[in-house]
C-alpha cells in the first residue's frame, strides 16, 4: 500500500516538475536570439537614424518627399522568413509616416525570394514577406487602401547567381513610389 502511495507521490511529483518546465518563457526577443545587436537605425541614447546618408528625422517629424531620398526602399529577409529584420524598422516607420501625411500617396509593395524552394512556395513566401512589410506600415498609421502588393517569388532576381551572396540579395521586398 505504501509502495503504491509512494509511487504516486513520485508520478505527481515529475508530472508537475515537467509541467513547471514546460511554462517558463524566454526573455530573448528574436533580434537577440538571431545575435544582432543595435538595429541600424538606432544610435547610442535610443536615437533613431534614417537612411545611408547619416541624416536624421525626429519621431513626430514631418517627413517630406526629399526625405525619403534618404530613405532605403529595398528591405532584406532572412532564408526562408517573412519577418521583417529589424535594421529596417526606422525607415519603414519614416515611410509610414510619410503616408500617413499624405493620403493621396501610394506604395506597391514586392515581395522576392531567392532560387532555392518551388515557384509555387517562392511566391507564398514573397507575398508573405510583402504583407509582413504591408503590416508594419499598417500599424505605424498607413491606411490599407495606400498599400498594394505583389510577388514575384524567384522570377525578378536583384543579382544572379548562385551562392549564399547572391541569394541574401534576392531574399527582399522593394517599396515602390506609385503616387507621392
Amino acid at each position: 500500500m505504501q509502495v503504491g502511495n509512494l509511487t504516486k507521490s513520485v508520478i505527481v511529483s515529475a508530472a508537475m516538475i515537467w509541467a513547471a518546465g514546460c511554462s517558463t518563457t524566454s526573455t530573448t526577443t528574436d533580434a537577440e536570439g538571431m545575435g544582432a545587436g543595435a538595429g541600424a537605425g538606432e544610435q547610442a541614447g535610443g536615437a533613431n537614424s534614417y537612411g545611408t546618408s547619416g541624416g536624421s528625422l525626429s519621431g513626430g517629424a514631418v517627413v517630406t518627399a526629399e526625405d525619403l531620398k534618404q530613405l532605403r526602399t529595398v528591405f532584406y529577409f532572412d532564408f526562408d522568413q517573412s519577418v521583417v529584420r529589424q535594421d529596417g524598422f526606422a525607415d519603414l516607420e519614416a515611410h509610414a509616416r510619410y503616408l500617413a501625411q499624405n493620403p493621396s500617396a501610394s506604395v506597391r509593395l514586392e515581395g522576392h525570394a531567392d532560387e532555392r524552394g518551388t515557384r509555387e512556395y517562392n511566391i507564398a513566401l514573397g507575398e508573405r514577406r510583402a504583407q509582413a512589410v504591408e503590416r508594419l506600415l499598417v500599424v505605424n498609421g498607413v491606411s490599407a487602401n495606400q498599400v498594394e502588393t505583389v510577388s514575384y517569388g524567384e522570377e525578378k532576381p536583384a543579382v544572379l547567381g548562385h551562392d549564399a551572396a547572391s541569394w541574401s540579395k534576392n531574399r527582399r521586398v522593394e517599396l515602390k513610389y506609385l503616387s507621392k
